[in-house]
Order: structure tokens, then sequence, then C-alpha cells
């Protein structure tokens, strides 16, 4: 199958590949742009671990095909630490131990970026909401929404 020129914009910098039609967003961001941050858990949407956003809008990159991209702002965990400077999710995940093999942590960090921006002061049922579609087997997930209040709190000046 003939491959198609890719002209988007991932985490602020314009970006070209060729993919196949049938190439997965998640298969492109890894294979052709190196961006090994985001990662493949289930391949049917399932798990979360291929979350990034597209156009602001949360996805999982195993169900878009890279060729929708075009013309679109792509962000992944790559984009989310800004100057040599960790965001405050990813700094609080760090300070509450959040994590544990690491697998399912970028595409957590993606999707509670993703709520912080469209609500920076959610409940603790709301942050379990949304990131009830991203799965994690090493944890229990209450270090995890700890760690998302507390950067919640530090990106309002609350703490």
């Amino acid at each position: 199958m003939k491959k198609v020129h890719v002209t988007t914009t991932v985490n602020g910098d314009p970006v070209e590949f060729l993919a196949d039609p049938r190439e997965t967003l998640l298969d492109c961001l890894r294979n052709h742009l190196d961006l090994t941050g985001t990662k493949e858990g289930c391949g049917t949407g399932d798990c979360g671990a291929c979350s990034v956003t597209l156009d602001g809008t949360l996805v999982c990159s195993c169900l878009v095909l890279g060729v929708e991209a075009e013309g679109k702002k792509v962000e992944t965990i790559e984009g989310m630490a800004s100057e040599g400077e960790l965001h405050p999710l990813q700094r609080q995940f760090i300070e509450h131990a959040a994590l544990q093999c690491g697998f399912c942590t970028p595409g957590i960090l993606v999707a509670a970026k993703s709520l912080l921006e469209q609500n920076p002061d959610p409940s603790e049922s709301e942050i379990r909401f949304w990131l009830a579609g991203n799965l994690c087997r090493c944890t229990g997930y209450d270090k995890i929404v700890r760690a998302v209040q507390d950067a919640a709190a530090e990106m309002r000046g609350a703490a």
C-alpha cells in the first residue's frame, strides 16, 4: 500500500513522516518519530497506556490512524516537561510514589494533565472517573489520585 505524507505538530514541534494508511498513531509516534514514551498495552483502547491528546482531546493512540494526525496538534508524555523542569504532575507522582513499573504512567500522566486543563479543581470522584480508562496492574490507585490532587492544588497556587 502506498504511504501517505503526514505533516503535523507533536509536542509543539512541526514534524513530517510517511505512514501506511493502516498504521496507528501509536505506531507512527514510536516507529517514525522515536517517541517511545507512549506505550501499547492492549491495542484495543481498553488500558489507556497509549493515551495522547489530539487537538486537545484525550485519545487512545492505538485507535487513531497516523494519517488522522494530518494538520493536527499531538501532545505526548515527551512534551509534558518544559525547559528541563518536570510538570507538577510528574513531580507529584514521584513525591507520592504513584508508580511502580512505570508502564502505565505515561498514559495516566497525559490523561491527568488533560483533566486538569479542563477542571483545575477536580474532586476525588472526578479524578477516579477521568482516569478509569487507564489501567495499572502494579499500584492501588490511591497514590495516583493523591498525586493528581496535590498537583492540581500546586497548579492552582493553593499548595
